[in-house]
């Protein structure tokens, strides 16, 4: 008489682990990092091993003598926290302790808080990211123009373009393209291929789109991620921003009071929208954090097109000029609702 053994769940076995995937995701985010150093200068890699180590000392400290349980530093998750923080920040030398402060933030407030990996409901690179800019405004919103390959190492990224022609350096602060849009119209802009390729200020690991869809790539063959949330959230960035834009692409007239022009700021273009600012680095590396974003691939679709929305709301409307990281925490903060309403396919009853 032959047996059934019934066991539970999960019965689809994989060699896949958290230690695996997260150590994945750390080399899909190494191209982004290489363009960094390449643009920005080793003060790209300085902010970024600062901002691992601080995360991996904090998460090991609070699992030791607080939460008194195993240390989990080893699966890798503290650096990937440590690196999203990291690409959010810009190169600049003032930046070296607020990262300690943001990553802090990010592992003891976004992670352990709530019980450590797989129990907190934002990402914590995005807490860490978003307590800074509130907390620190000047700091990080003070971006570094592209540079050599030690550029910004111990130069003020505040000093004005007349002294760094005087001390020979080439770290002088320049702008972003959303707040190039905001100043000074659509016409200051550089080229779509400058955008693509990350040859402009911002922070640092968000500024080449080709960068991050190499990395994306790489994720997506690997299958750590799937193309629900990036396509959804930048389709949806995309298809809104081409709406505005046809609708009323000049709106509002701005004077360069340095020039003493006058331009025009319009409802960005749909291309410009989706290669600037961090829709990029969001959509592929922080949206699709399987932590915080829904269960079902069909959640997962309303998940991107609320975080493109979103994003696109609070830039067009908003005081800010970037909107992904609100976006992607709004958003996480409805995904149990969304996990509610949007329920993975059973296989029995």
């Amino acid at each position: 008489m032959n047996l059934l053994n019934i066991s539970g769940s999960p019965h689809v076995h994989s060699d896949e682990s958290t230690k695996r995937i997260m150590w994945r995701v750390n080399m899909a985010l190494i191209p982004a990092l290489l363009v960094a150093i390449a643009y920005f200068g080793m003060s790209a890699l300085i902010i970024s091993v600062i901002s691992v180590l601080s995360c991996v000392l904090f998460q090991w400290l609070i699992e030791k003598y607080i939460m008194k349980v195993p240390s989990t530093v080893g699966d890798g998750s503290a650096i990937v926290t440590g690196l999203l923080l990291a690409f959010n920040v810009p190169a600049t030398v003032e930046m070296m302790w607020i990262v300690v402060i943001g990553a802090l933030v990010a592992i003891g407030v976004g992670k352990m808080a709530f019980g450590g990996l797989g129990k907190n409901p934002f990402n914590p690179a995005l807490v860490g990211r978003v307590f800074l800019l509130i907390s620190f405004p000047v700091q990080m919103t003070t971006w570094p123009k592209v540079g050599g390959l030690f550029s910004h190492m111990g130069i003020s990224a505040t000093i004005t373009p007349d002294q760094a022609v005087q001390l020979g350096v080439d770290a002088t602060t320049g702008a972003t393209p959303l707040g190039i849009i905001k100043e000074h119209g659509l016409d200051a802009l550089p080229q779509a291929w400058d955008l693509f390729i990350g040859h402009l200020g911002g922070s640092f690991g968000e500024v080449s789109a080709l960068a991050i869809l190499l990395g994306a790539a790489y994720l997506l063959w690997k299958k750590i991620i799937s193309w629900h949330i990036p396509v959804a959230f930048i389709g949806t960035a995309f298809v809104f921003s081409a709406i505005l834009y046809f609708v009323d692409p000049i709106h509002v007239e701005v004077i360069d009071k340095v020039k003493q022009t006058m331009g025009t700021v319009g409802y960005i273009d749909p291309l410009t929208t989706i290669l600037t600012g961090g829709i990029m680095l969001g959509a592929c590396f922080m949206a699709t954090d399987m932590v915080t974003s829904p269960m079902a691939k069909s959640g997962q679709i309303i998940f991107g097109v609320g975080c493109g929305l979103l994003t696109v709301i609070i830039r067009t409307w908003g005081a800010y000029p970037e909107g992904v990281s609100f976006a992607i925490l709004l958003m996480n903060s409805v995904t149990p609702l969304i996990n509610r309403w949007c329920k993975p396919k059973r296989f029995a009853c």
